[in-house]
């Protein structure tokens, strides 16, 4: 089942909800329980029967006011795409995190963030960079006569695009809002989701929010997830945690371009981790009684014999 050709349906549903309990002033629990749900595609509860899994939050925020994002549409001068202006009037921004417990110490794994309007900001040049004469993101650019690739034109760091970040991925890259093709003067209306690695280099992600949105939740949130839609994919400490907790959709040779193809992982975690089973200790036979008489003896040396001219 692809997730990136769907659509999120629900969300007049949540607007509607949210309305609900701003007017009688009263969260229903069973209601509201529901409402999450719908929201996080139930993967709060996918996590919770996962084993070893502790600690499932999920950080409720209000919706964000209209007038927050006009002021933001006019500030940067592009428009808002429709679903991620209806992803705002929900849930002013998206939290949800989970750990796991690794020898009695309880370890930090998934992470699914979404930044908030105010969080919404253009990418720019850390301070580091910032000294005289030192070089700047848009020295990164280059004619694109000089690179031959069949996937999306790339994003460009100076004004032919505008580019916000949508999640810092804890340090390891940055998803990014990317409009591209810009004019100056012109409210830019088309975007994409690209994800910028640590080596300043662009991957494609998904056309639309939406299908980024399901993405995202479909891989759980864990460590550099990002980086399987990137040549190199992710370090081996990151493939381990997606083999332990995604080990349906995770394959170690995946390729942003290699067709679509269901994986289907035959490992029975129920045998895998019993320990390896001792093979079974082969009995003695016993050794008959030799008879007495001289027949049996010489028929003894001539195995005995047999055996000695294998050996030769």
């Amino acid at each position: 089942m692809c997730l990136c050709s769907k659509r999120i349906n629900d969300i007049e549903v949540y607007r509607c909800f949210l309305c609900y309990f701003e007017m009688e002033g009263v969260k229903d629990d069973n209601t509201y329980k529901g409402f999450v749900e719908r929201l996080t595609l139930g993967i709060i509860r996918v996590l919770e029967n996962l084993p070893g899994v502790l600690d499932v939050r999920f950080v409720e925020k209000p919706p964000a006011e209209k007038r927050c994002l006009l002021s933001w549409e006019q500030k940067n001068n592009c428009a808002l795409p429709e679903d991620l202006r209806d992803f705002y009037l929900t849930t002013d921004g998206f939290m949800l995190a989970w750990n796991t417990k690794l020898e009695n110490e309880v370890v930090p794994v998934g992470c699914m963030m979404i930044n908030n309007v105010a969080l919404l900001r253009p990418l720019i040049q850390s301070n580091v960079y910032s000294l005289p004469n030192a070089p700047t993101l848009d020295d990164l650019d280059f004619d694109d006569d000089l690179e031959e690739s069949d996937g999306p034109e790339k994003p460009h760091f100076d004004s032919r695009s505008r580019i916000f970040e949508l999640d810092p991925c804890n340090g390891n890259g940055k998803v990014c809002l990317v409009y591209k093709n810009c004019t100056s003067g012109v409210m830019a209306q088309q975007c994409e989701v690209w994800f910028l690695d640590r080596s300043l280099f662009w991957n494609y992600l998904t056309p639309s929010f939406t299908a980024y949105y399901r993405l995202m939740i479909t891989h759980l949130g864990l460590p550099e997830w990002q980086y399987n839609f990137t040549p190199y994919g992710p370090s081996p400490q990151a493939k381990q945690w997606a083999a332990l907790y995604q080990p349906l959709t995770f394959h170690d040779d995946s390729h942003p371009d290699a067709p679509c193809e269901p994986f289907l992982n035959k490992l029975d975690p129920a045998e895998a981790f019993r320990g390896k089973a001792k093979p079974p200790t082969p009995k003695k036979k016993q050794a008959a009684q030799a008879p007495v008489s001289g027949g049996s003896t010489a028929k003894a040396q001539g195995v005995s014999g047999r055996h000695s001219g294998t050996k030769r």
